[in-house]
């Protein structure tokens, strides 16, 4: 087989016309993906851009090839592609992690699983109804999310920082104020500068529970001061 022969095949495949129906659905899967993914990395999650994009595009290029490889060996032309879904399956667990009884990445492994959906969609040819599902994906993640909080119908995990004269007199007054809203600080750690304590934590509840508490954090006379590092959002 020399370069001449190579170059043929080369040539031959992309006449066929194929070929270019192929990298025109890959490159939309990767940008499908690719904007879902977005949206995730915007939000610090650990199945970001790159994870997502591929997913996407893993998903239609094994469609693609399931299709074509059954074609050219006459076999089943959904044996490959339906073995994305117990991938995605694997993928997706693995993103859920269970802490203190709190369950977190839900959202995280379901949206893996509706990308790998859009990336197949695409494979198929089905650009449509891929970018249609892109579109209420971006609506749920988007809007649905920020409706949650607005409604305080979501769990936020949310870090603090407070001072003091030492982190008995800290934590005391913490757990005080906590103990109204029947909640616990959680990943607590602490640092001493020649002023002050400096003491970080975490605290569950609805955005309304949450503004309140650190409210009252600020109108306490005990701490030096009190700030809200913002939210780490329970999927």
């Amino acid at each position: 087989m020399n370069w001449q022969h190579i170059v043929d095949l080369l040539h031959g495949e992309m006449a066929s016309g194929i070929v270019s129906s192929s990298l025109v659905r890959l490159v939309l899967a990767a940008l499908l993906g690719g904007i879902i993914g977005l949206e995730r990395e915007v939000r610090h999650r650990p199945a970001g851009l790159r994870t997502n994009m591929f997913i996407c595009f893993g998903a239609a290029l094994f469609t693609i090839l399931s299709d074509a490889l059954a074609v050219e060996h006459l076999g089943d032309h959904t044996r490959i592609s339906a073995q994305i879904i117990p991938g995605i399956g694997f993928i997706g667990a693995g993103s859920i992690l269970h802490t203190r009884g709190l369950t977190s990445g839900l959202t995280t492994a379901a949206t893996l699983f509706v990308v790998a959906s859009v990336g197949m969609a695409t494979g198929g040819g089905l650009y449509l109804t891929a970018v249609f599902s892109t579109g209420l994906v971006l609506i749920a993640l988007f809007v649905l999310g920020h409706l949650e909080r607005t409604v305080n119908l979501k769990t936020l995990l949310t870090s603090y920082e407070v001072t003091g004269g030492s982190v008995e007199e800290i934590t005391l007054e913490v757990n005080r104020i906590l103990e109204h809203y029947h909640r616990m600080m959680q990943n607590v750690v602490s640092g001493s500068t020649p002023q002050h304590v400096r003491l970080q934590f975490d605290v569950t509840g609805c955005n309304r529970d949450q503004n309140e508490f650190l409210r009252e954090l600020k109108a306490s006379t005990v701490l030096g001061s009190a700030a809200s590092l913002g939210p780490v959002e329970l999927e």
